[in-house]
C-alpha cells in the first residue's frame, strides 16, 4: 500500500502536481459538504418515504481520497426504499449564483458499450445545491441532457460538460431554511480546513534552509532520530525529497513511543505529521495495526484534553499562542481524521478495529461555531 509523498495523481488535470497532503486538502472539501448535507437529506427523503434510509455510499468505510490519488466513480449517496429498491445520489453545489451550470458528460450520460452511444443514467440522481441562496433541485440525467447545451469547462480541465442555463435550473430550484443551517456550517469548516492547512506553508519557510543544506540522502533513510524534533525535521525532509526510511516499521515503533512522554501542541503536531508521513509506507501486521489504533485513540485523548470549551481554542502550553496553539491541533485532527478512514477503508475489511468512524468531519471540534469565531476574532485582530 505504499504511496510516494510527490505521487500525481490520476489523469484529471485539476490534481496533478498537488503533494499527498494537498490532494487530500482538496478532497476533504467535498467530504465535508456531503457529510453535512447527509442528515439533511435524510430529513428530505423521509417527509416522502419515512422508511426509507439514505446514507453515505460505503457507509462507515467511506473514504475521500485515494492513496494513488484521483477522483473515485463511486456515487455521493445511496438511497434504499421498504422494497429493497436502491437509487443513488450525486451530489454538487455552486458556491454562488451563476448564468449556468455544468455537469459533466461522463457523470450524467455514460457510454453504452452495447449501443455504442451515450446513454443517461436510469438509477441516479443530482442533488444540486445553490450554497448562498440556500437552493436545491433533485435534476434526472435525462432533464440535464434535454435542457442542456455540450461544451468544454474550462475549471474541470476543459471536460465535456452539459451547461444548463440558470433561468432552466431555477424553475426547479426549491429553497430551504434548513439547507442553509447546512451551507453556513460547509463554509465554516472550509475555513477551518483552510486555517488548519497554513501549518503547513509555515512549516516549509521554516525549515526552506533546512531543505536546501541536505547533502547526504542516503544518511537519512538509515540512521533513526532519537528526539521528536529531530525526528519531524527528518520526516519532513523525506517526506519533500521523496525518500522513504529503511526500516520504516522501527521507525514507527520508536516515534509513537514518543506518546509517553508529556506533549504540547506543537509537539503533537510534530508527531502526526510523521506518523502521517511513515503510515503509508508501511504494511502493517496485526500487532502494529493494534498498536497504531490503541496510539491513535490515545492522540485523540491528548485533543480533548487541550480544548478550551468556553473560548473555542486549544491550549497546552502558557508560552505558545493560543491561535497557534489552535492551529496545532486542528492540523492533528485533520491527520486523525484522514488516519481513521484510511485504516477503516483498507484494514476494517479483515479486522474488528476499535475506531470511531468520522461521521462529520472535524468531528472531535467541541463546538465548530465557537473555533470558528475565536480564529476570526483572533485573526483581524489589530496588531
Amino acid at each position: 500500500m505504499n504511496t510516494d509523498a510527490k505521487t500525481t495523481y490520476a489523469q484529471s488535470s485539476d490534481i496533478k502536481s498537488r503533494t499527498y497532503l494537498e490532494y487530500r486538502h482538496d478532497m476533504k472539501v467535498k467530504a465535508i459538504a456531503e457529510l453535512e448535507i447527509l442528515p439533511w437529506l435524510q430529513n428530505k427523503i423521509k417527509e416522502k418515504d419515512a422508511k426509507s434510509v439514505v446514507e453515505k455510499y460505503g457507509g462507515d468505510k467511506f473514504i475521500w481520497f485515494l492513496r494513488k490519488g484521483g477522483i473515485t466513480r463511486e456515487p455521493d449517496f445511496v438511497i434504499r426504499d421498504p422494497d429493497g429498491q436502491i437509487k443513488f445520489l450525486e451530489f454538487q453545489y455552486a458556491k454562488q449564483e451563476l448564468s449556468a451550470y455544468d455537469f459533466k458528460v461522463s457523470k450524467i450520460t455514460p457510454t453504452d458499450r452495447k449501443q455504442k452511444a451515450r446513454v443517461p443514467k436510469k438509477d441516479t440522481e443530482i442533488l444540486y445545491v445553490i450554497k448562498p441562496t440556500s437552493e436545491f433541485a433533485l435534476l434526472t440525467p435525462k432533464w440535464i441532457a434535454k435542457n442542456s447545451t455540450q461544451t468544454q469547462a474550462a475549471a474541470w480541465g476543459n471536460a465535456r460538460v452539459y451547461r444548463v442555463g440558470a433561468q432552466e435550473i431555477k424553475k426547479l430550484m426549491k429553497q430551504d431554511e434548513e439547507l442553509k443551517l447546512a451551507c453556513e456550517m460547509i463554509d465554516k469548516k472550509i475555513a477551518i480546513l483552510d486555517f488548519q492547512a497554513q501549518k503547513l506553508d509555515m512549516e516549509k519557510e521554516k525549515l526552506s534552509r533546512l531543505l536546501q543544506t541536505v547533502v547526504d540522502k542516503d544518511k537519512l533513510i538509515k540512521i533513526m532520530p532519537r528526539n521528536l524534533d529531530s525526528f519531524y525535521k527528518v520526516c519532513f525532509i523525506l517526506d519533500h525529497i521523496n525518500k522513504t526510511p529503511d526500516n520504516s516499521s522501527l521507525w514507527l515503533v520508536y516515534l509513537l513511543s514518543f506518546l509517553e512522554q508529556p506533549l504540547n501542541s506543537h509537539e503533537l503536531f510534530m508527531l502526526i505529521y510523521s506518523l502521517d508521513f511513515l503510515y503509508p509506507r508501511i504494511e502493517l501486521e496485526k500487532n502494529e495495526l493494534a498498536s497504531l489504533v490503541k496510539k491513535l485513540r490515545k492522540i485523540t485523548e491528548l485533543v480533548g484534553g487541550f480544548a478550551n470549551a468556553r473560548k473555542g481554542s486549544f491550549e497546552s502550553d502558557k508560552n505558545l499562542a493560543p491561535i497557534e496553539e489552535t492551529r496545532n491541533i486542528l492540523f492533528t485532527i485533520n491527520i486523525i481524521e484522514d488516519l481513521t478512514q484510511d485504516l477503516l477503508f483498507y484494514y476494517g475489511k479483515d479486522e474488528n478495529l476499535d475506531l470511531e468512524p468520522v461521521t462529520r468531519i472535524f468531528q472531535l471540534i467541541p463546538d465548530v461555531d465557537k473555533t470558528f469565531d475565536f480564529i476570526q476574532k483572533t485573526q483581524n485582530r489589530p496588531a
